[in-house]
Order: structure tokens, then sequence, then C-alpha cells
């Protein structure tokens, strides 16, 4: 699944850095850079493009007002040095907020729930036969690595890292269990624990207060039972 996008900033660095972050991601193709948003309506409304990378304070027209201009609105994620505009864009539907200077690994969370968000949006338009299936990227020894959201068991904390348990192989990741939690759709996965994240349609059986995912039986946490067991038995992500 190839995404396309165009930065908008009228700043030459922080358009660099921007392009710089999104070079670690094969499956993404720059488009465009624009210092205006006025020259970037063009290409919006004439191309099939994904998602904006959208500045907030600039000349003529500020993000904000841009984003109310739009008749056909990709997504749009806000990199800006102000987090007083926060709760406005979030209003304004806003995929994500973004606060300069952007780490890398808040850029990467910002990707990975685009991805997931365009590939949900494929997948209600039932195109997934022509499309690659869901995933996410996830930086293990220094290296992004992609992981397909269907070959995830479940998720384990561990302190300042996570393990990430699939059909292929055991990820550990310097990621916070809250963190991957917002990163993954949230119909298929459920955090049943303060230390477990898991994925719905891997349970076995439910149990008690524990599920089984291939041969490891999990934990329910006592704070998590009823909404999990709630989730779990009304989801269609588990087997009947």
């Amino acid at each position: 699944m190839k995404i396309k996008g165009i930065i908008i900033d009228d700043e030459a660095l922080a358009i660099k850095v921007i392009e710089s972050h999104l070079n670690e991601f094969k499956n993404f193709e720059l488009v465009a850079t624009f210092n205006s948003p006025i020259n970037a309506l063009s290409i919006i409304e004439n191309k099939e493009i994904d998602v904006v990378y959208l500045d907030i304070n600039m000349p003529m027209m500020n993000g904000l007002e841009f984003i109310r201009s739009l008749t056909h609105r990709p997504h749009i994620i806000i990199t800006t040095a102000y987090r007083e505009y926060a709760v406005e864009s979030f209003d304004l539907n806003v995929l994500d907020y973004l606060v300069k200077p952007i780490p890398f690994g808040r850029f990467l969370k910002a990707f990975n729930k685009l991805t997931n968000r365009i590939s949900l949006e494929k997948e209600n338009l039932k195109d997934l036969s022509i499309n690659e299936d869901p995933f996410i990227f996830l930086k293990v020894d220094k290296k992004l690595m992609k992981i397909k959201l269907n070959d995830i068991l479940y998720i384990e904390s561990l302190k300042d890292y996570i393990k990430v348990i699939t059909l292929v192989g055991d990820y550990l990741v310097h990621k916070s269990m809250t963190s991957i939690s917002e990163e993954l759709p949230s119909d298929h996965f459920i955090r049943i624990h303060r230390s477990f994240t898991i994925a719905i349609n891997k349970i076995t059986f439910l149990e008690g207060n524990s599920v089984k995912i291939a041969n490891r039986r999990i934990p329910i946490g006592r704070n998590y039972l009823q909404i999990s067991k709630q989730k779990i038995l009304n989801s269609t992500d588990f087997p009947a």
C-alpha cells in the first residue's frame, strides 16, 4: 500500500526535518512540498493525496483556515511549534498534532496511526483483495520492522520495553504499552491487563479470568475484567 502526501510549511528547515523522517518509510511517496497553503490547493483537489503534513502559522492563510477551505479533505497531520491550537485542530478532525521539534518516535506513532486509518478505510470499502494487509512499523535494533497486524498474537509489557509476539517471530521494542495500544485498531485489539494487549481473533478460548492464545494463558486484570469480557464476547473477531 503506497501512501502519497505533501508537506506545507513556510520554513525550509522544518520541511527538511519532516522529509528526513518520511524517507524512513518505503511505502510513502512525497508528491510535493509547499511554503504556502494557497499553492497546494490545486494538487489536493486534482490528485489522490492521502495526507497533508501541515504547519499552522503561515502568511496569507494559516493552517486551520486552510483546512476549513477544503472541499476534498485528505488526512491532516498538524506540525507546529505551538501547543495552543490542539483543541481547535482536533475539532476539525485532524488525524494527529505534532509539536516541533518533532522526535522521530513521536513521528513514527503518527505514521502508524495514518497507515492503520487508511487500511481500515480500504477495508470498509471491501477493497482488501487488491491491497496489502494492514501493518505498522516498529523500531527493532535500530531498524524499522514492518509488522502485519494479522500476524500479531499479543503484546507483553517489560518495564521500558514491550515484547510483540507474532506468528513469524518475537520483537523487543523500546515503547510503552499505552503508546502501542493507541496505534492498534481498537476493534481488533484489546488491552486486558496492565501488561498485556491481545489480538481478539487469536484467542483460542476464554475461561474465567484468562484467555489462551497459542500456548500461553494470559490473565485478565481485575480492573479490565468486565469491559474486556464484554468486548471479546461481542466482537466479530472472537471465534464462535
